[in-house]
């Protein structure tokens, strides 16, 4: 009987139409295989339970006597991302909603000391002490990042994936895209959340990126496809403006990454810091010009008047994928970020992706990693006999594409079919549209849990410090720029009702 109400569940899991469906599908599953036995024992040598206990109770002890120098010091002292391993991926990989209870509890209550200082009114302890530890202890905690990958039309996922993730109110404030990717990130970063929801209509969005040009263009030297056409449709789906203006208005860290189209430059990063003045529709038109596809592109950029002019006029940009789809490095200097959140859809990784059981590595693992390998020692010697002409970038083009890193801390990826794969560069009608997104909201479903619980520190942090600075404004009359976060408000209601009743026994 219980063979068969196992299957009838996860036939059930397969067809949720909606992610408290699936909760609800997997948390029974979850008790019948036995995972929710796994959740409640705190044992386990795959994490230092006992140092977690340990914080857990003395974290809570501090809270409700609101000692809170005691509380500050301890916070200071143990917060760390992979503190006893609460972090590893095998602590992920034995229930399908959630962990460990005592790591669920440790998170959650680590993050509530968090809100109880930011709102709590302490005689000992001033605003601008707290302003001080929370931007200290945050910087060394870390923030996750979303990062969406190249590939063309089957970038739409990504569409999915961020409905989920926005749904959940666990979408990173720090997004980055390549290609497609830029496409999507973009549409999120230069939308406020209460405009995030228009994104997530097939009937809203006009993505006609495609159209080819004739053959005697092709012949003649120009891209299979006419950049006009792509245009139209980035000018149609974003908000114009530079990276600056679109930070300042929605508080969003948009990024969109550039490859060159001629020796001696490198990769780059554009975002509100290191291109500011660069309008975001021509970094993603950049962003998307795969070689060969579409043509080359030039950046814009906006002067102090909001004129239009060329930027490094001298300099033509291309597709982002190519050398630095995932730029885990520079984000991790330019914005703190040490948790990615990786949607991966180009077609030449996702065949090679596969949910992996870190408590096992399979045969396959070793093949691949030993090819890899292999392929990379085999561009290098080719490289040192074909020169610097053009055999030469092709070589380093591959060795680009070769050396990246593909996935994340969590990577969401689809299972593509031969037919997407032969309408890469088609338009999607609105019900491939419709297909894409539901396809990316059931591929997060299953991590959303994960990336709820190991973003609930750093969001915190977040929140906290976006807060008191916005009370250090009111008291000096002043108003502040953009929206706050949406997960701010309700939560510190309830941690300021916290700490007006210190010696409760929540």
């Amino acid at each position: 009987m219980s063979k068969k109400l196992i299957a009838a569940y996860q036939r059930d899991l397969e067809q949720a139409t909606s992610y408290a469906e699936w909760r609800e599908i997997a948390t029974a599953l979850d008790r019948l295989e036995g995972a929710d036995a796994w959740k409640q024992d705190e044992m386990s040598d795959d994490y230092d339970y006992l140092l977690i206990k340990e914080r857990l109770n003395t974290l809570r002890e501090l809270r409700k006597s609101g000692e809170v120098r005691q509380l500050v010091f301890q916070l200071a002292e143990g917060l760390h991302g992979n503190l006893g391993n609460v972090a590893d991926p095998v602590l992920y990989a034995y229930a399908r909603v959630g962990t460990k209870k005592l790591v669920e509890e440790y998170i959650e209550e680590s993050a509530r000391c968090l809100d109880y200082v930011c709102v709590g009114d302490f005689p000992d302890f001033s605003n601008d002490e707290k302003i001080l530890f929370f931007k200290r202890t945050g910087t060394s905690f870390g923030r996750s990042a979303l990062l969406l990958s190249g590939g063309a039309t089957l970038g739409m996922f990504h569409l999915g994936v961020i409905k989920a993730l926005s749904e959940a109110n666990v979408l990173p404030r720090v997004i980055s895209g390549s290609s497609a990717g830029a496409i999507i990130a973009s549409m999120v970063g230069t939308r406020t959340d209460e405009e995030l929801p228009a994104m997530f209509d097939p009937e809203s969005l006009s993505l006609q990126a495609f159209q080819t040009v004739s053959l005697r263009q092709v012949l003649a030297g120009s891209a299979l496809m006419d950049p006009r056409q792509l245009l139209n449709c980035l000018e149609r789906n974003i908000s114009p403006g530079s990276f600056i203006q679109a930070f300042e208005r929605t508080r969003r860290i948009l990024g969109v990454t550039v490859s060159p189209a001629e020796a001696h430059q490198s990769a780059r990063l554009l975002n509100y810091l290191t291109a500011p003045n660069v309008t975001v529709q021509s970094a993603v038109l950049a962003s998307c010009a795969v070689p060969g596809v579409f043509p080359p592109v030039m950046l814009d950029a906006l002067d102090f008047d909001g004129v239009k002019h060329p930027y490094m006029r001298s300099k033509r940009w291309v597709d982002g994928s190519i050398a630095n789809d995932l730029p885990m490095l520079r984000l991790a200097r330019l914005h703190n970020v040490n948790h990615y959140i990786v949607s991966q859809t180009n077609p030449h990784v996702v065949p090679f992706m596969r949910e992996q059981n870190p408590r096992r590595r399979s045969v396959a693992d070793v093949v691949q990693h030993v090819a890899t390998t292999a392929t990379r020692d085999v561009l290098k010697l080719t490289r040192n006999y074909v020169g610097a002409a053009v055999p030469g970038r092709i070589v380093d083009m591959l060795n680009d594409v070769l050396q990246q890193r593909y996935s994340g801390d969590i990577s969401v990826f689809p299972k593509q079919s031969p037919t997407q794969l032969m309408r890469m560069f088609s338009n999607p009608s609105q019900a491939a549209i419709a297909s894409f997104i539901r396809d990316g909201e059931r591929a997060t479903w299953p991590k959303l849990e994960r990336i709820r619980l190991q973003t609930r520190i750093s969001r915190a942090f977040e929140d906290c410090l976006f807060w008191l600075k916005e009370q250090g404004l009111r008291r000096h009359g002043e108003v502040r720029r953009g929206p706050a976060p949406r997960s701010t408000g309700e939560r510190l209601k309830l941690a300021a009702v916290d700490g007006r009743r210190t010696g409760d026994n929540s």
